[in-house]
């Protein structure tokens, strides 16, 4: 029995027949990189079949319904299509914010020379999508929906890279990963500022008073959860009633979370040695080493791994669910098709990400603002940046709250699909045409030894 146990320690390691065949390749596949941007895409088919369907009747009627929290005469009512805008999706931007706060304080945004080139990108690919949008839009009553191509979706847009395999260089990937969490920080700019329209001045102080509260109690080293979970609690239902988009708070406490340990690994490590040489280790002993251990990781590492898996499996593809049913009949396919929003959305994020990113990049490297990779060609660049016009989840997000009409809101919507369809198929034709190993030009191996002492 003991034997039995030590081989196979877990349910999900054992021979049985249900581990085998279905937990352990359901586990393999959340693993895999492109996983999250497949259960979106299926979640999104779902709900446009169900939307479409002889039983559309009660898609409607089922994001529409009402629930409420009452506590006293304090009441919040809202229908469920909003309790996953404006809640679920708060905990989804909790974990972007805990992503932008470990990227510019560790990772890729960490030094301005690391940070240049994908920042500068991801500018480029925010402006001009805009600029094309209003091309079409600028008075007429799609004027609000500017914001809609300015995102890039990053489940999709990785996930798209993962599916190409070997012919995507690792180093796209990075640099892609750093252009899409700079446009994400623009993204959350653009919808603090300017898709607010009314605030409640005492709702937001107290919003601001929680935030307050949070970053004493983590300069005091308070370390219990749960009160950090009542605090942000408060941050977003105050977010919520100051008429702030409550996606808003969840951005603040990602960015408030420590992206450094708590404790010093090194700490953690004379711990971890001395237990090991206690032949009678204690339960208390057990703990201390579990906490030493646990806070020698920092709190933003912690919490992403812990969420992310519930955001990217749960949260996003439930998001497209109950966002992404549109009606496709012949009269919303006619009105999609002369619609100047849905023109807009499309080339806004089909040839505005493309020329945006691409154009603001070769400049960056040209003036000695950025560096490329060396294994990767401009013809990467340009297919990177293709790509990045997959804007579905913040763009049908954005599309939300611009519009007030549905059938705006419904002409956006069908533009993000086209686009974000189209923009994957140009960057993977690109990169698939593209031959492997291809090094930069000459030309350019030169300027960018010659960039190189400017920009340090």
């Amino acid at each position: 029995m003991a034997d039995s146990v030590a081989e196979h320690p877990t349910w999900i390691t054992s021979d049985r027949r249900l581990a085998r065949y279905v937990a352990r390749p359901v586990a393999r596949f959340l693993h895999v990189e492109a996983s999250g941007g497949l259960l979106l895409l299926a979640a999104t088919v779902i709900a446009l079949v169900w939307a479409n369907s002889p039983w559309s009747g009660s898609y409607e009627s089922l994001w529409h319904t009402s629930i409420g929290v009452d506590v006293g005469s304090f009441e919040i009512r809202e229908d469920l299509r909003h309790w996953v805008n404006d809640a679920l999706m708060a905990l989804f931007f909790f974990v972007v914010g805990l992503e932008i706060k470990f990227e510019l304080v560790r990772g890729q945004l960490s030094t301005t020379r690391d940070a240049a080139l994908p920042a500068i990108g991801a500018l480029g690919g925010m402006i001009v999508p805009a600029i094309l949008f209003l091309a079409f839009n600028l008075s007429g009553p799609g004027a609000p929906g500017w914001g809609i191509p300015m995102a890039t979706d990053i489940a999709f847009a990785l996930g798209v890279l993962a599916l190409l395999g070997d012919r995507v260089p690792s180093s796209l990937k990075v640099l892609l990963l750093g252009v899409a969490i700079a446009d994400d920080i623009g993204a959350i700019v653009v919808i603090a500022v300017f898709y607010t329209d009314q605030i409640d001045v005492s709702w937001l102080a107290g919003a601001l008073a929680g935030l307050g509260l949070i970053t004493v109690m983590r300069r005091a080293k308070v370390w219990y959860a749960p009160v950090y979970v009542v605090a942000g609690l408060g941050v977003w239902l105050c977010t919520l009633e100051s008429g702030i988009h409550a996606t808003i708070a969840g951005v603040a406490l990602g960015l408030l979370t420590p992206a450094h340990p708590l404790m010093p690994e090194l700490e953690a490590d004379r711990i971890a040695d001395q237990l090991s040489s206690d032949t009678d280790i204690t339960a208390s002993e057990v703990r201390t080493l579990g906490f030493a251990l646990r806070e020698s990781v920092s709190p933003a590492e912690r919490l992403e791994e812990a969420l992310h898996p519930w955001t990217s499996y749960v949260i996003i593809p439930v998001f497209a669910l109950a966002n992404a049913g549109i009606a496709l009949n012949s009269s919303a396919l006619g009105d999609a098709a002369s619609s100047a929003v849905t023109a807009g959305v499309v080339v806004g994020l089909v040839a505005g990400k493309l020329t945006g990113i691409s154009v603001s990049m070769w400049l960056a490297v040209r003036l000695g603002a950025g560096r490329l990779p060396q294994d990767i060609t401009w013809r990467h660049v340009t297919a990177m940046a293709a790509i990045a016009g997959i804007g579905f989840t913040v763009s049908i997000f954005v599309s939300g709250l611009a519009y007030t009409d549905p059938a705006l809101a419904d002409q956006a919507k069908i533009g993000v699909l086209a686009a974000s369809a189209l923009a994957a198929i140009i960057g993977s034709v690109m990169l698939l045409t593209t031959p492997k190993g291809s090094p930069p030009d000459d030309h350019m191996k030169d300027r960018q030894a010659r960039a190189m002492p400017s920009a340090a």
